[in-house]
C-alpha cells in the first residue's frame, strides 16, 4: 500500500517553508528550530491545543478557540516529539533548498539561523507555487499571533510551551 504524508514530502516542505518565511518576515533573523516548530503546526494544526498558554493570555485562548483545530487526514496519534524528530531531515532539506536557491543566507544557515536575503525571489517563488488554503492562512496567522516576540528558549519560550524540543538544559 502506498501512502502519502505531506510531512515527508520535500517539495511540499519547500512550499510550506516559503509561506512560513514570508509570514515570519517581520523579524530579520530567527533560529532554525523556530521555523521547524511553525512548520510542524502547519502540518498538524490540531496539536496547537497542546501548546501551553499563560493564564493572562486570554486573547490567545479565544483566538485558538475561534480557529477550528481539526484533525487532518495525515494526523499522527503517537508521541509528537518523535514525529517532530522524524520530519527534521525533510524540514532541514527544504530549508537547505531555499538556501541553495539564494532565498536564504548561507552564513546564517550554517550558524543555525534562517535569514531571508532575497525577498523578491521569495515573493516570486510563492507567487509561482500558489497560495495555501484559507484554513492554512488562518493557522499561519494564529502562529504569528502566538509566537511573535516569543523567544525560543526560556521558561515561556517556544521550546517550553510546545514541548517539541528538550528545554531542560537551556541557559
Amino acid at each position: 500500500m502506498i501512502t502519502y504524508n505531506p510531512a515527508f514530502d520535500l517539495y511540499h516542505g519547500i512550499f510550506r517553508m516559503a509561506h512560513i518565511l514570508r509570514k515570519m518576515d517581520e523579524r530579520k533573523r530567527f533560529e532554525i528550530d523556530c521555523v521547524r516548530i511553525w512548520d510542524f503546526y502547519m502540518l498538524y494544526p490540531n496539536k496547537l491545543n497542546n501548546v501551553l498558554l499563560k493564564l493572562d493570555e486570554k486573547e490567545l485562548r479565544e483566538a485558538r478557540k475561534m480557529l477550528t483545530l481539526k484533525e487532518t487526514a495525515y494526523d499522527y496519534k503517537g508521541d509528537i516529539r518523535k514525529l517532530f524528530e522524524w520530519i527534521k531531515p525533510f524540514q532541514m532539506s527544504a530549508i537547505g533548498c531555499l538556501v541553495s536557491c539564494g532565498i536564504l543566507g548561507k552564513d546564517a544557515f550554517e550558524a543555525g539561523y534562517v535569514e531571508v536575503v532575497n525577498h523578491d525571489l521569495l515573493d516570486v517563488f510563492v507567487e509561482k507555487t500558489g497560495d495555501i488554503s484559507v484554513y492554512e492562512q488562518n493557522v499561519l496567522n494564529f502562529l504569528n499571533f502566538l509566537f511573535s516576540g516569543m523567544s525560543l528558549t526560556g521558561i515561556y519560550g517556544m521550546k517550553h510551551r510546545t514541548k517539541l524540543i528538550e528545554c531542560k538544559y537551556d541557559a
